[in-house]
């Protein structure tokens, strides 16, 4: 199975148009949102060509290859104008022998684990940086931001594949990080 994962796109009608279509690129089986779907929030500028609304139209449109988690700017508000689940805290998945946690990040996150078995992933955004690590007790992932990226970091999104993270440049989609399991 091959799984796009995404995180923050915070309202950029631009940058989730490029996300769907490297999406789209990929012949991905399923597109993972980590949460900020539609709201900048108040510690973020606006990103380029913000339209919540637009946004919300074009994920609608692949409303049954999404798997979205909630994020701290999302709210019942967004909810509402969304076709697909966005509330829950949450996911587990399993990718091969690993159990993978997957949430936005402002809860559970490298210094706040949910409870884990050693060598489980926790696959987070919310810091809008990228992250492929091997820690002690598990390996954390972050596929970084699609549309407000920091420290120095492109706007991106992640491909897992057959044990493998590749996190690419969503504007290219070239290769910035992997990392194979």
């Amino acid at each position: 199975m091959k799984l796009v994962f995404a995180s923050d796109i915070h309202g950029s009608a631009y940058y989730c148009a490029k996300l769907l279509e490297q999406y789209q690129n990929e012949q991905a089986d399923k597109l993972i949102l980590l949460g900020d779907i539609l709201y900048h929030g108040p510690r973020n500028a606006l990103p380029k060509e913000y339209a919540p609304m637009e946004v919300a139209q074009m994920l609608n449109a692949h409303k049954q290859e999404i798997l979205c988690v909630r994020g701290n700017c999302d709210a019942e508000v967004d909810q509402m104008v969304l076709e697909f689940p966005i509330m829950a805290d949450y996911a587990v998945l399993s990718l091969g022998d690993r159990m993978a946690y997957i949430t936005h990040g402002h809860i559970h996150n490298s210094g706040n684990l949910p409870m884990m078995r050693p060598q489980d992933l926790l696959i987070h955004g919310h810091t809008h940086v990228q992250a492929l690590q091997q820690n002690e007790d598990h390996m954390y992932i972050n596929p970084g931001s699609v549309s407000i990226p920091k420290e120095d970091n492109v706007a991106s999104y992640m491909v897992y594949e057959d044990g493998k993270f590749v996190i690419k440049a969503v504007e290219t989609g070239e290769t910035v990080k992997e990392l194979t399991l």
